[in-house]
């Protein structure tokens, strides 16, 4: 995937490669939480990219001209300050660290209002870890919000549901170790500790 001749070399020299996957990773954080698993994985090539991470950012680029009218809306029908997480891993699916990639998404009101989607610190040994790592760094989503909300005046009194998507071996894992979520604590099971309550 890198620049294999000299001709590659010189062609990459004079494309704006780190400029476009900077406008894209603009994009991806203000307005277009979609693409940001393309923008993360073509800034892991930033250093040394070729021609075909040239063509997918321009790729990129086509998708958000065809899809100009994909945003985040909030309708103002549902005014529950109630939130719920939703969160997925992949497994291994970076070739050069054996890395997983993990994200998840916080809704409230009908609309998104925090994601995130990046590599992992370290590499997972099966799918339920890779699970494990991104249902931790949810959790920890889900108490910075409930603080933030009693802040502002809008405590939590009923559970933050924490969804985590394509996993069955991980969701009896859960239950297992007694996943909990209660109006007053918040009790997640990463690698077999807990998370203080809020």
């Amino acid at each position: 995937m890198h620049p294999q001749t000299q001709e590659e070399i010189d062609y990459m020299l004079t494309v704006p490669y780190l400029s476009a996957v900077g406008s894209l990773n603009y994009l991806s954080t203000m307005t277009r939480p979609d693409i940001s698993y393309a923008v993360g994985y073509l800034g892991r090539f930033s250093s040394n990219p070729g021609p075909r991470h040239w063509a997918a950012v321009k790729h990129l680029f086509r998708y958000l001209k065809g899809f100009m009218d994909y945003k985040l809306t909030y309708s103002g029908k549902d005014t529950s300050v109630v939130f719920d997480t939703y969160c997925d891993a992949s497994h291994g699916d970076c070739l050069d660290s054996g890395r997983s990639t993990g994200g998840y998404l916080t809704v409230m009101g009908g609309g998104a209002i925090g994601c995130s989607s990046k590599l992992q610190p370290i590499v997972a040994l099966s799918s339920t870890e890779a699970e494990y790592i991104v249902a931790t760094e949810a959790a920890k989503e889900i108490l910075w919000m409930r603080n933030i909300l009693h802040g502002f005046g809008f405590p939590q009194h009923g559970a933050s549901l924490l969804h985590i998507c394509d996993c069955t071996p991980t969701w009896f894992d859960l239950l297992l170790f007694a996943f909990i979520i209660s109006h007053r604590y918040l009790i997640v099971i990463s690698s077999h500790d807990c998370v203080e309550p809020i």
